[in-house]
Parts: C-alpha cells; structure tokens; sequence
C-alpha cells in the first residue's frame, strides 16, 4: 500500500445505486453492471476516453460502510461532452489515495478479499480516514485472465 495524491478525473460508464448488503445477499447489481458492460461491448461506445482500462467507481454515498452508494463502471475520459445516452458520468475528486493492491487470484475473489481487508484497516495503516467521496479500482492487463486477476483500488482519505 501507498499513498497517492492526484487530480480529479472523470470516468463514463453505466452505474447502478446499491449497498453491500444486497451485494453480499446476491442481490446486489454489481454483476449484472459487469455483465452488461461486457456483453453488449458498451466501452467501445464511450467517446474520449483516455485508456482501456476499466475503472469501477464508488461514489455519492450515503451512511459510509452500510449505506446506498452508487457503483459505476466504466472508462476515464478526457471530457464529457458528448455522453452518450444510458451512460453516466462521475467525477472522481482529486485528493489522496490509499493505493490498495490485491492479491493474484479469481476475479470475484480478489475484490471481496481487498474490500474486506481495506475495511479492517486501522486508520494508521490506511493511511488516514476515508472520505466516503470516491473510491475506485482499476482492472488493467494484471486483471485479463479472470482466474488469476489482480486489482488495484484507490481509497479516497481525507
């Protein structure tokens, strides 16, 4: 882990409100989010996008650990004009970061395990205290293989 200062951003993709009892209960909309992105190719219709590494974004919170909060993946971009319709755009603020890399490993897996560690954290070890503004992962060529994925996830401090 590591401490990371950056400039705001903005990431388009399609987003979904929920909270992680549902996401732990099954009835979350985290999967159906990925399955849609990634069934109907819908990052190829983001215009001006920056990369091709999908960023899951974690945003407009409400309560901090057990409240609704809204998820949304997606790609940075370099503007949003010209979003399209059915997408979404969420600004990422600059701030600090606490970078959190997850271990190798299944996909599914992986994410739950870093979020429940990066949850456990005291708040030396992370760095801070969360913000609760924005968190988000990035799935870049380290995530391809979804049996051997691994992430990294940016925890906005305060």
């Amino acid at each position: 882990m590591n401490i990371q200062r950056h400039a705001g951003f903005y990431v388009v993709g399609i987003a979904a409100r929920t909270q992680n009892s549902a996401e732990r209960n099954g009835s979350g909309k985290i999967g159906e989010i990925w399955h849609e992105l990634l069934r109907d190719n819908l990052a190829s219709k983001i215009p001006n996008k920056t990369g091709i590494n999908l960023t899951a974004v974690y945003t407009d919170y409400e309560g901090g650990l057990d409240g609704h909060y809204t998820y949304l993946l997606g790609l940075p971009v370099s503007s949003i004009l010209n979003v399209p319709a059915n997408f979404v755009a969420k600004y990422i603020p600059g701030g600090r970061y606490c970078v959190v890399t997850s271990e190798r490993g299944p996909i599914k897996q992986v994410v739950s395990e870093t979020w429940k560690r990066i949850c456990s954290m005291p708040v030396a070890e992370l760095g801070g205290i969360r913000s609760f503004r924005a968190d988000y992962e990035i799935y870049d060529q380290r995530s391809a293989d979804p049996e051997k994925a691994q992430i990294e996830v940016y925890v906005g401090l305060r």
